[in-house]
């Protein structure tokens, strides 16, 4: 059982693990042609879990479980990342970018990474 004083600690540590800081690499840009595409599992809650359990295991190290960022990483409930479409997303997953450590996911199936990227939409902050 965690007592009071410990469940604050808690929050305080959760509080400031976030990346509240992040700011996106206005030089990591995809291309048109990919900022254009269109999630085909779009409007498909029913692989939004799937999703999720992708995120825990791939991406939540960095991202943290929630998605607000650990370290350096960016907290992807911020409106920067909200706002980008769901090509521009797909793109970074499948690219990465080396130059701020974020590595690329080229490997995992495409449909998984669109149930990723379907997963980043029902991030808030």
């Amino acid at each position: 059982m965690i007592r009071r004083g410990g469940l604050a600690w808690l929050f305080v540590g959760v509080a400031l693990a976030q990346n509240l800081d992040y700011r996106q690499d206005m030089n990591w840009r995809a291309p048109e042609s990919a900022a254009a595409r269109a999630n085909p599992l779009a409007g498909k809650s029913d692989f939004v879990a799937g999703g999720a359990k992708l995120f825990q295991r791939h991406c939540a190290e960095c991202h943290g479980p929630t998605g607000t960022g650990l370290k350096k990483a960016a907290n992807l409930t911020l409106p920067d990342v909200q706002t980008q479409t769901d090509g521009v997303l797909f793109w970074k997953m499948t690219n990465g970018n080396p130059v701020h450590g974020m590595p690329t996911f080229s490997r995992l199936p495409e449909l998984q990474r669109w149930q990723l990227v379907l997963y980043l939409r029902t991030l808030k902050p």
